[in-house]
């Protein structure tokens, strides 16, 4: 099926999804399958992501993950990997039994490939996919559904560089080789820390390392995703070798050093009394919040009833309206200009600099 088709029977969200089957792609990191219980199918963009709820002892945590699978199923396909101090990552790969339930909100995000489409070159559409880690996973869904295309006469040059520790470290290794041998526009390079006794590559990306493996990449729109650093090196790498940045597309789940750094400077430039008081009038609440406090930690602080996902302002799980009083926001990724004309921020993204009053 066509990714930008349109399916039958689509849940309503927030829907509750079943975990119906779960397996290992490497030691440290699961597939699993998320099904409703009326045979729904699944619409959404190659690349975008959704949130989850998952019950942890007495409370509902919230986390961001990008979708592994194609639109038309009557499942949802998530890859997820233990990371240090992931409390909702750890306890699905650790904890989270097939026939469990958890909390599904909409298909979201911008990174995907409908929206984001390949540049044509002679006619031919051409996409490099960079990932690390599991970082691969909404680049993967993107590279099945243009792959998928083919039936509909629509064909995509792929090529899909990863860049992991080793082979059994690499998620989707066995199905990424198999896309290879059966695709002729599927071009796979591996770039792995510790090749061992395989015929790929060792080193680390750079941007000597790009332009062998990619000799092309200019003529290709660029879709990266990973961990932070990777991305704010991968990117600097195109930059340095003059790559047209207008057909670049990242996605990351993982605040910016800068946006960290913005915070923090605003809490310590602030002089004179260092709280701020959070009104929120349909809640009956008030709170108290040190001056330079994300409206994300304080809100959570004071058992305000909030979900925040991604907590980088890419989900829009967060957003509420400022009605009295200003924030200083980081990202507004997700909102429309008529919501930011509104007064709507995301929590996750916002500093508290000021008194204001906040509607949920």
């Amino acid at each position: 099926m066509p990714a930008n088709t349109l399916v039958a029977n689509p849940p309503r969200y927030p829907a509750t999804l079943r975990c119906i089957e779960k397996w290992f792609e490497t030691d440290d990191c699961v597939s699993l399958l998320l099904a409703g219980a009326d045979d729904h199918q699944f619409d959404f963009k190659p690349g975008q992501f959704v949130t989850l709820g998952v019950n942890i002892g007495d409370s509902t945590e919230y986390r961001a993950y990008s979708i592994s699978s194609l639109p038309g199923q009557s499942w949802l396909q998530l890859t997820v990997k233990r990371v240090e101090g992931g409390k909702v990552s750890n306890y699905i790969v650790d904890q989270l039994a097939v026939g469990e339930q958890v909390e599904c909100l909409a298909p979201a995000g911008e990174f995907n490939n409908i929206d984001c489409p390949p540049i044509s070159v002679e006619g031919k559409r051409k996409a490099l996919l960079i990932s690390a880690g599991c970082g691969i996973t909404p680049v993967f869904a993107m590279a099945q559904a243009w792959l998928a295309e083919e039936n509909s006469g629509s064909e995509t040059d792929i090529t899909f560089l990863h860049i992991a520790r080793n082979i059994e470290q690499t998620i989707y290794f066995n199905k990424l080789k198999a896309l290879a041998a059966n695709h002729a526009n599927f071009n796979l390079q591996l770039l792995l820390k510790e090749a061992q006794e395989s015929d790929y590559p060792q080193g680390r990306l750079s941007a000597e390392w790009l332009e062998t493996l990619v000799a092309d990449f200019k003529q290709r729109s660029v879709y990266l995703c990973g961990p932070n650093q990777f991305m704010l090196d991968t990117a600097s790498y195109l930059e340095q070798l003059g790559y047209e940045m207008n057909h670049f597309h990242q996605e990351s789940f993982t605040p910016t050093a800068t946006e960290s750094n913005q915070a923090h400077n605003a809490n310590n430039e602030v002089d004179g009394n260092n709280d701020v008081n959070i009104e929120l009038p349909s809640l009956g609440q008030s709170l108290q919040a040190s001056r330079g406090t994300l409206l994300a930690d304080a809100l959570e602080q004071g058992g305000v009833p909030i979900i925040i996902a991604c907590r980088s302002g890419i989900c829009g799980s967060c957003k509420c309206k400022v009605k009295v009083g200003q924030v200083e926001s980081s990202s507004h990724s997700p909102l429309t200009e008529e919501e930011i004309a509104q007064g709507y921020v995301l929590a996750c993204s916002s500093t508290l600099n000021d008194d204001v009053t906040i509607e949920l």
